[in-house]
């Protein structure tokens, strides 16, 4: 996530790209093009479904940078793109072939816009209706590092479930790729018990009829989100 004070940049109107890459050739490159071509059928989408999303593209070089992150500011999620002159942009797709970084690329854009879901429904850190935490692991009971971790790490979960559950419904024939990638990339981070430790749900998503397709990716993730956090102190 990104801290919506941090916004200041290149603000785009996401219209369809061809139009803002008329408008902005000058100042996007053509890393950042590729990236907005790959997101844009999630962005498409989640606006038909209401969403206030703006567009930003950092002009500025960002090194240690995530590439794509997602911030809320005045009621719309803002979302970022900070690629130049930064190597992160390279190394979340290290490994994956020049082929498959675009459906990559497009599983990021539709976890983030799960984020987005949550803050525009005002449910962010809010657990579902009507769940009820098991004793043990109940708020009161855990240091607010412990529960700013917990808490972050479940809106991890629900926004990686939101980005399979997009992807398993678009790309069905690379869903297993995808699902393989994510894992990776979460068994690079920040160890177990971290923000970013979603591995439970990931391992929910990686059986058969995981995913419902008569519903949204909202809908589906909320599913299997809230099986995970059974388990999740």
């Amino acid at each position: 996530m990104l801290n919506p004070l941090l916004l200041m940049s290149l603000l785009i109107a996401f219209s369809p790209l061809p139009a803002v890459a008329a408008v902005a050739a000058a100042q996007l490159t053509e890393l950042e093009t590729r990236w907005l071509q790959a997101g844009k059928p999630v962005i498409d989408y989640a606006r038909t479904q209401g969403l206030p999303i703006d567009i930003i593209v950092q002009p500025q070089d960002a090194p240690g940078a995530v590439p794509l992150a997602l911030g809320y500011e005045g009621g719309r999620c803002k979302l970022v793109l900070s690629l130049r002159g930064n190597a992160q942009a390279d190394s979340v797709l290290q490994g994956v072939p020049a082929a498959g970084r675009g459906l990559m690329i497009e599983a990021m854009t539709a976890h983030e816009i799960g984020h987005c879901r949550r803050y525009a429904q005002g449910d962010w850190h809010a657990l579902p209706r009507g769940f009820v935490e098991p004793r043990s692991v109940q708020r009161g009971q855990l240091t607010p590092l412990a529960r700013e971790l917990r808490e972050t790490r479940r809106e991890e979960g629900y926004a990686d479930l939101v980005a399979l559950a997009w992807m398993h419904g678009r790309h069905p024939g690379q869903y297993r790729d995808v699902l393989a990638w994510m894992r990776g990339v979460r068994a690079d981070g920040d160890g177990a018990g971290g923000s970013h430790a979603t591995q439970g749900w990931l391992a929910l998503a990686d059986g058969a009829g995981a995913f419902d397709g008569a519903v949204s990716p909202f809908e589906q993730a909320q599913v299997l989100w809230r099986m995970g956090l059974s388990g999740d102190k």
